[in-house]
C-alpha cells in the first residue's frame, strides 16, 4: 500500500521487513509491530532510534493493516521511500554482457502477487536481475511483491526499459533470447542446448495474452511446458498453462542448469 502524501510504500511481512533490515535498514522512514514481535526487532529499533527515524509498537493490529492495506502483515510493518526503478543504459547493458548475467523480461506481467513469486523463485536459483516495461513498472511493485517475494526483492536489481524492442536487438548477439509462448515447439527441456555458451535471456508475457508479437519476433526461440495434455468430456485439453508464476520457476530451474 502507498501512502500518496508522504510518498511512502509499507513493506510488510517478517522475511521481507528482516530482509530490510539486513540489507538496507537505511531505507526504513517508519518502523511499526505489534508486541509479540517487538523481541525480535530490539537492534533494528536501537538503530533508528540513534537515526532519530520514528518507531512504534502498536496496541492493536488494526494499526498495521490499516498502514500497509492488508491483513497479512504478520505483525510488522516498514514505511520506506516509495521505490524508484532505474531505466537500463548502455553501461549496464556492457556490463551485463561482459559478465554474461542471466536476464529476466516480464512483457506486461501485471499482478502483483505473480511478480512477487517470480522474484522470490529467480532469487532461490540465483537470477538477480529483472527487467520491466516502464509503462507498469511502478505499479507492478507494490507492498504485496514485497511480502510474496520473501525478502528477496532486497536483493534483486531491477531495471525498466521503453523501448525493448531495440534492447533486445542489442543484446541478441550476445543473449539467447528464449520467450515462453504456448506455440512453442521447443521444450523448456532444451534451454540448456539452446543456449550453449550464451546466457539465457528469459522472457515471460502477460497473464492472459502472453508476450506481444513485436518482442515474440525478436525471440532467438519460443519454448513452452509440456503438461499431461489430459483431455476432458469435450476433447480440450483440461488445463493448458501454468500460472506465470509456475511457469517461470521450471524455467529458472531448467536455465540453472547452465552453469
Amino acid at each position: 500500500m502507498r501512502n500518496k502524501q508522504f510518498k511512502e510504500l509499507a513493506i510488510c511481512g517478517m522475511e521481507a521487513v528482516k530482509s530490510l533490515e539486513r540489507n538496507n535498514p537505511g531505507k526504513i522512514k517508519r518502523f511499526y509491530f505489534n508486541s509479540a514481535r517487538a523481541p525480535l526487532f530490539g537492534g533494528l529499533c536501537k538503530r533508528l532510534a540513534a537515526a532519530k527515524i520514528p518507531y512504534n509498537c502498536v496496541k492493536s493490529d488494526l494499526e498495521l493493516q490499516k498502514l500497509c492495506g492488508t491483513v497479512h502483515h504478520q505483525g510488522v510493518v516498514a514505511m520506506i521511500e516509495e521505490p524508484q526503478i532505474a531505466n537500463i543504459c548502455g553501461e549496464d547493458i556492457r556490463t551485463m554482457v561482459k559478465n554474461k548475467t542471466p536476464l529476466i523480461y516480464l512483457d506486461g506481467v501485471q499482478n502483483a502477487n505473480n511478480i512477487g513469486a517470480i522474484v522470490r523463485s529467480a532469487a532461490f536459483f540465483g537470477f538477480w536481475t529483472l527487467i520491466l516495461n516502464d509503462s507498469i513498472a511502478d505499479e507492478c511493485i507494490t507492498t504485496s511483491t514485497y511480502r510474496i517475494a520473501e525478502g528477496a526483492m532486497e536483493l534483486m536489481k531491477i531495471f525498466c526499459v521503453q523501448n525493448v524492442e531495440r534492447l533486445l536487438k542489442d543484446m541478441g548477439d550476445d543473449y539467447c533470447i528464449l520467450g515462453f509462448d504456448l506455440q512453442a515447439k521447443k521444450s523448456v527441456r532444451d534451454i540448456k542446448s539452446l543456449c550453449g555458451d550464451k546466457p539465457p535471456l528469459l522472457i515471460f508475457g502477460n497473464e492472459e495474452v502472453g508476450i506481444s508479437p513485436s518482442v515474440r519476433r525478436l525471440c532467438t526461440e519460443l519454448v513452452k511446458m509440456h503438461g499431461a495434455a489430459k483431455k476432458d468430456a469435450g476433447g480440450k485439453v483440461a488445463v493448458q498453462s501454468l500460472n506465470v508464476a509456475q511457469a517461470a520457476s521450471i524455467a529458472f530451474y531448467e536455465a540453472a542448469q547452465i552453469r
